[in-house]
């Protein structure tokens, strides 16, 4: 193990999001950065052998074609953390905490880095992976020599650029860019020797040279230059040296990194394929398969059937009808076509025949019951029950987590190219993925109901103020979702059910995610107003029974109604009421992390698009659903 390149502890469902490839992590005290896909196989392992089958509609879905899906490589798992992802460490530079002295790399050089011996500040020794780097000696600017034993620590800054390139700031360049004394014109760079500081004057940084006494102000951007490197583990710059400045912020702004990493569930047809049967082990095993088709002749291949089935411990004639299922292609024959959410939307709303508990979606139904709800409801909670439509408890659920790749710098910036891909050339023909599991609850609003809700002219104007801050953004494209009316209610909503269910099932606001299901019918397309609230985890047994218990009508409608009821007030009110625009991009009106707002891994807009006004009305004359809902007076 060296200082330059090793194996990081992440947890396998941080691995695609907050710590994927080119992320910045820490790891034993030390910042790294996660190297590309070609890294993370050893010599004999290979990523087909992980590959996650029949997703061939989540593939569909994502658009990623021929595509295959592979789980991240584990050489030691405990728990949820993995042990092997390569990763670098990363910046480069380290500056004394007592001298302010800039060294490079002083990992790659033991004579001298810690004069005192692998110890640790307080005297005991250390290991290789864990030992403080020390201040060497160096040569004073007036000659004199001089001895500081400061701790090094990376430096917080990093070179960022739109294009997805991530290098180390280039400091002797900096500090030379405005040198005018003809000393400077003779002092070159030498990564070897410590003769540059980093010093705050009157608040502002600055990087002076103590061979030219050249300095200058720590710079927002400065020009990537054609030799600096394209990734910090990529030797190689960037294949087009990029004409425009990078940005130099420090290694916490989120504009170092953002994934972007695209989810979808597993539903029927492909949901129903039992696991460990004679058609999925067959299908598993392309080698199994070639067997059959190489038989010479018809009782060879009767003896191979007779040989598979001694494997998988089933008769020959099931193998048969396995293997001719697999080559009549009929399990992709069955898929139905279109995109993913009208597809799940249905999945959800509609009751499957002949469920097997041990399949990868499994619903139960509560609309009935839920539709005989005691009739003397009466007020909001009468509003709300005339207002949804469906509850459904999702028993069991599968989540595809799929990284396909990562950007840098602003996000308005960066959305105008590709993401930089997993393997960074682009050449692999598989992405990393992830099976999580897990359990929901479901609803659906009324169509009726929120088509007579979206009628409303100043519900319009609101929605439509959202929709062109959120396109001066790019947001429509993060979230696959036009702006609209009922888009704002759907997510808001969920937004206030899961705050609700910290209280009422004991998840904790950050285990939750939502899926957000909303289309009108224009275009002949079908329309949606669903929200599908669950947890999903890294671990088949990710179920607990909480959200499940909590469709059962009676509860849920104590829960819907106290979400509702959460709208109507903010502890900030009237500020947060009457704000215009405030939060992310100034996506967000009345809603503040007082009222609306949850960690943000559970949310798919990053806590934007919020305002309660959607869900509990306003006092200008703007209605809620579940007011318009509520049966007259008399009925």
């Amino acid at each position: 193990m060296t200082h330059r390149q090793t194996f990081v502890d992440i947890r396998l469902s941080h691995l695609l999001r907050d710590c994927s490839v080119g992320a910045i992590v820490r790891h034993d005290d030390a910042l790294m950065v996660v190297q590309d896909t070609r890294h993370w196989d050893g010599p004999r392992t290979s990523p087909y052998d992980r590959e996650i089958r029949y997703v061939e509609l989540v593939k569909r879905a994502l658009g990623l074609g021929d595509m295959k899906l592979c789980r991240p490589p584990v050489k030691e798992q405990q728990g949820d953390w993995i042990h092997w992802v390569r990763a670098r460490r990363f910046p480069g530079w380290t500056r004394c905490g007592r001298c302010d002295l800039l060294h490079h790399a002083p990992w790659e050089r033991r004579d001298g880095t810690d004069p005192k011996g692998d110890v640790n500040e307080h005297g005991r020794k250390t290991t290789d992976s864990t030992r403080v780097l020390r201040c060497r000696q160096i040569d004073g600017a007036d000659g004199k020599r001089s001895t500081c034993h400061g701790i090094l620590e990376q430096v917080p800054w990093v070179l960022v650029h739109e294009g997805g390139y991530l290098a180390d700031v280039p400091w002797h360049q900096i500090a030379h860019a405005n040198a005018r004394h003809p000393r400077s014109a003779g002092c070159g760079s030498d990564r070897k020797a410590a003769y540059l500081k980093i010093l705050s004057r009157h608040g502002r940084w600055v990087v002076r040279c103590l061979r030219c006494l050249a300095d200058t102000r720590l710079p927002d951007r400065f020009p990537y230059g054609a030799h600096t490197r394209q990734q910090p583990w990529v030797p190689e710059p960037p294949p087009e040296p990029p004409s425009q400045p990078g940005l130099l912020i420090r290694v916490n702004d989120v504009r170092v990194h953002f994934p972007e990493c695209r989810t979808a569930l597993v539903i029927p047809p492909e949901s129903r394929i039992r696991r460990g049967s004679v058609v999925d082990r067959l299908h598993s095993s392309s080698a199994d398969q070639d067997r059959i088709r190489t038989a010479r002749n018809n009782y060879a291949r009767q003896a191979r059937y007779r040989e598979l089935a001694s494997k998988y411990r089933s008769s020959p004639e099931e193998v048969k009808e396995a293997f001719e299922k697999i080559e009549r292609g009929e399990i992709a024959r069955e898929l139905p076509q279109g995109d993913l959410e009208p597809l799940e939307y249905g999945a959800l709303t509609q009751e499957i025949p002949d469920l097997r508990p041990d399949e990868d979606f499994v619903t139960e139904h509560h609309t009935e019951a839920w539709r005989h709800l005691d009739g003397t409801l009466t007020g909001l909670a009468a509003g709300v029950a005339g207002a949804v439509e469906r509850v459904v408890a999702v028993h069991r659920l599968k989540e595809i987590m799929v990284f396909q790749g990562f950007r840098r710098g602003g996000a308005g910036d960066a959305l105008r190219r590709p993401a930089t891909p997993p393997d960074i050339v682009g050449e692999s023909d598989w992405l990393p993925a992830l099976e999580l599991w897990g359990e929901g609850l479901f609803l659906a609003l009324k169509e009726e109901e929120v088509a007579r809700w979206e009628s409303q002219q100043s519900l319009r104007v609101r929605a439509e103020a959202a929709a062109k801050r959120a396109e001066a953004v790019h947001l429509p494209r993060l979230i696959g979702n036009a702006i609209s009316p009922r888009l704002l209610l759907c997510h808001t909503l969920a937004h206030l059910i899961i705050r609700r269910l910290e209280a009422e099932a004991g998840y904790p606001a950050a285990s939750l995610k939502e899926r957000i299901y909303c289309a009108d019918s224009t275009d002949g397309d079908e329309a949606m107003a669903g929200i599908l609230v669950y947890v999903a985890v890294a671990d088949t047994h990710g179920s607990l029974g909480g959200l499940m218990d909590m469709a059962r009508p009676d509860r849920f409608l104590r829960l819907l109604t106290g979400a509702v009821e959460d709208a109507s007030w903010c502890s900030f009110d009237p500020v947060c009421r009457e704000q215009e625009g405030h939060g992310p991009d100034l996506l967000n009106r009345a809603a503040c992390h007082a009222c609306a707002l949850v960690p943000e891994p559970s949310c798919i807009c990053g806590n934007r698009l919020l305002d309660r006004a959607f869900v509990a009305g306003d006092d200008d004359g703007l209605r809620s659903l579940w007011e318009l809902a509520a049966p007259s007076p008399g009925k």
